[in-house]
């Protein structure tokens, strides 16, 4: 008979310590793999860190990954950096989280330029035409996953219900939904009232000792590093993060300094550095109001562009976040000054990454010594919870605004007792585009293929359909 192994037994010790170099060529690996979103984005880190190269033991690696969906911010980018600070401290958490972006970066520059450049070519428009049916059915995929995941009881419903009139109906700014959303899961939980009161339990940083670990450490020790004082680690963060903050704002305040809150590039910093912050939920949550305030408020793109530049977004390797660089491309290329447009486009897309990733450097850099208190603590976990759930109402949102420009030629604006609703005009329904829709939908729900594969689908489709003659 073959005797019975424990837990411990069976798993795998953690490898040797990786140098420099090879960690660094593990994360460009992961940078180029990382296609499908956030859960698709973790599973390739998981893959390669914990099961291949078993740098990281499996408590360890979900220890990270549930501080870093506390923050705002592409969750998925910053385990990166935080993976790359565990094994190689600062310098290893740079490189991690620059390589992660770096490949969809150069992607969606590259695509931003041949938007600009050939984006009413009938063959591009075609291709673009049938990228925003298959997002829209992306969008809708993103509202059942999370959903399913979010609304657990009838609270964390009528929170997504009151989050979605509140963007749709009333128009209050996405910030507001998630603290007062905040606001009301931790009174929730403070109160004790029962739809609050059980997160943050059953969290236990428990597993045997390779598992919580880290290469190079034996195991139930710690690195020497982490056995430094209180006082010099809080020191620590301080430090790292004033360097960070500065990163971050020093070049928005030198923009608004010199050139003036009105122009594009002060605009650019300002914005996309508040979005920074209230990113909560994912990209999807936010994109909703980065569209309506680049299309309604600034003027930086037409309703269908965003559209088309999350269908880029979705095409490349990197954070979905990375849609934004598109919006800051066509900003600066349409408000280019002194400048030559692509010249213009070039600076605006660059700014744009740089405001939106910066400060997940600092949350990760600054919050890591205080990684047990955080996860730990219950508060905070009901104020995050219900943070979520508000965010279902938002992506509701999105793919409604998504649904009204995709489906209809004509919307307009309906004014009732003081509300401003955009609507459809029936009659200006496009079968194509319904066409392409259904057929998205189908491949998602129906046929279970993956992301690529709908969006490849519904391109070549609707360049049939322009064959033919049968598109708008």
């Amino acid at each position: 008979m073959a005797p019975v192994l424990t837990q411990a037994e069976t798993r795998p010790h953690l490898a040797e310590a990786p140098s420099f170099g090879e960690a660094t060529r593990a994360f460009g690996r992961i940078a180029c793999l990382s296609f499908g979103g956030p859960a698709g984005q973790i599973a390739v880190m998981h893959r390669i860190l914990v099961e291949e190269k078993r740098w990281i033991g499996e408590e360890r690696f979900l220890h990270a990954l549930n501080f870093c969906m506390l923050l705002p911010g592409p969750e998925a980018q910053q385990l990166a950096t935080y993976c790359g600070w565990l094994l190689h401290r600062t310098l290893g958490g740079l490189v991690a989280g620059l390589l992660f972006v770096l490949p969809g970066f150069l992607a969606m520059m590259a695509l931003s330029i041949v938007y600009a450049a050939y984006g009413e070519v009938g063959i591009v428009e075609a291709l673009f035409f049938g990228l925003k049916a298959a997002v829209l059915a992306i969008v809708l995929q993103a509202v059942v996953r999370i959903g399913g995941r979010a609304l657990k009881n009838r609270w964390m419903i009528g929170l997504a219900a009151l989050a979605f009139l509140a963007i749709f109906v009333f128009g209050v700014p996405f910030p507001l939904i998630v603290a007062g959303a905040g606001v009301i899961g931790l009174a929730g939980q403070r109160m004790g009232h029962p739809a609050f009161a059980s997160f943050g339990r059953g969290e236990s940083a428990g597993g045997d000792a390779a598992s919580n670990g880290i290469a190079g450490t034996e195991p139930g020790r710690q690195r020497p590093e982490a056995r430094s004082s209180r006082r010099k680690s809080r020191r620590s963060a301080i430090v790292t993060a004033a360097i960070c903050l500065a990163l971050w704002l020093l070049p928005t305040g030198a923009l608004l300094l010199l050139l003036g809150p009105n122009d594009v590039f002060s605009q650019i910093a300002v914005f996309f550095s508040q979005m920074a912050v209230v990113t909560f939920g994912g990209a999807y949550a936010v994109l909703a109001y980065v569209a309506q305030e680049a299309v309604a408020t600034y003027g930086w793109l037409r309703p269908g562009e965003m559209l088309d530049g999350l269908g880029l977004a979705e095409t490349t390797p990197g954070p979905l976040i990375m849609v934004t660089q598109f919006v800051g491309f066509l900003a600066a290329f349409r408000e280019p000054g002194t400048l030559d447009p692509f010249v213009a486009g070039i600076l605006g897309a660059c700014l744009t990454t740089w405001v939106t990733f910066a400060p997940c450097f600092l949350w990760i850099f600054a919050g890591a010594p205080f990684i047990e208190r955080l996860r730990q603590n219950r508060a905070l976990s009901a104020a995050l919870a219900a943070i979520t759930a508000a965010v279902v109402g938002v992506i509701v949102n999105l793919a409604v605004w998504f649904a009204l420009h995709v489906l209809f030629a004509s919307v307009r604006t309906l004014s009732v007792i003081g509300l401003t609703l955009e609507v459809p005009v029936l009659s200006s329904l496009d079968p194509a585009a319904l066409a392409l829709v259904l057929l998205a939908l189908a491949a998602i729900f129906v046929a279970r293929l993956g992301m690529l594969a709908t969006l490849g689908l519904c391109a070549a489709a609707s360049v049939a359909l322009d064959g033919f003659g049968l598109l708008p």
